[in-house]
């Protein structure tokens, strides 16, 4: 299934967002496009669509699974500008994006798909849910230059932190039940990282609306949707397992010769399991059971 365009697929391809939840996956360069898209099929998503350059191959079983569009991908605002332009055409489902080479994980979801999750999200009365960006990144930088090894992943056990959220219409007070979080290497190599991009938290998992907007920073136009709890208990959040600053940062001239190792002291294997990241308190249960 490809398309020449993204209007070709939001015209032609009206029955495919017709019911959530819908995966978009934005692949900037070809490294693990293909584990990128079957982990997001095996978590349970009804649809994936790749927004891609035509350029990128992928295995005949995968590329004949996906809904594969051609995509400027380098273009100022790629991703922001797809994702409210699938908000737009398809009202009232629910919308994961991401990049390539970055995984979802919520609480239990060896046992409970993605599907069960929105459900239960659903119920709870609540239409988006705070995923943190936990970086991944390769033990051996000698052996994997790039960064990228799903069989010697590494991510950060420590160093994460919290700040209010200012409200600039409002003295710059912190927003209630909102916070930006930080950490990992865009913390620990934050010289390298211009400071509108150091944050960690995404809102990357919602249910769209008419009107409702993706801005820059990864948060909604709709400021509940950015609350990390509902006001009567906490909700669950998930974890977005992530090579993408591993791998900026080992491209970028500036910074690939300053780097010799990410690991430190701090630095622990990549379980590719949930409980590793609610045992280290990167994803909240909240009430989910």
């Amino acid at each position: 299934m490809r398309y020449t365009s993204l209007t070709e697929f939001l015209t032609t391809a009206k029955p495919a967002l017709a019911k959530g939840p819908v995966a978009l996956v934005m692949a900037e360069d070809d490294v693990e496009v293909d584990t990128t898209l079957r982990h997001h099929q095996t978590a349970g998503f009804r649809e994936v669509v790749l927004l891609a350059p035509p350029e990128i191959v992928l295995p005949e079983k995968i590329d004949a699974t996906v809904h594969r569009v051609n995509h400027d991908v380098h273009a100022e605002g790629a991703l922001v500008d797809a994702v409210n332009r699938v908000i737009e055409a398809a009202p009232g489902i629910w919308l994961f994006y991401c990049y390539n080479a970055e995984y979802l994980f919520h609480p239990f979801c060896e046992t409970r798909n993605v599907r069960e999750l929105v459900a239960f999200h659903t119920e709870e009365r609540r239409e988006a849910l705070l995923t943190y960006v936990i970086d991944l990144y390769a033990g051996d930088l000698n052996q994997h230059p790039n960064a990228v090894s799903l069989e010697d992943a590494h991510l950060d056990k420590s160093g994460y932190y919290a700040l209010g959220r200012p409200d600039v219409a409002n003295h710059n007070h912190p927003r209630e039940r909102q916070l930006e979080f930080f950490g990992g290497l865009r913390w620990r190599f934050e010289e390298h990282v211009f400071p509108h991009r150091r944050k960690i938290d995404r809102i990357c998992l919602f249910r769209t609306k008419p009107g409702l907007k993706l801005r820059a920073d990864y948060t909604l136009s709709d400021e509940e949707m950015n609350t990390y709890a509902c006001p009567w208990h906490n909700n669950i959040t998930t974890a977005l397992a992530s090579f993408r600053t591993a791998k900026a940062l080992r491209t970028n001239p500036g910074s690939r010769f300053d780097i010799r190792d990410f690991r430190w002291r701090n630095s622990t294997p990549f379980q590719w399991h949930s409980q590793q990241l609610m045992d280290l308190g990167l994803m909240e249960p909240g009430q989910w059971f």
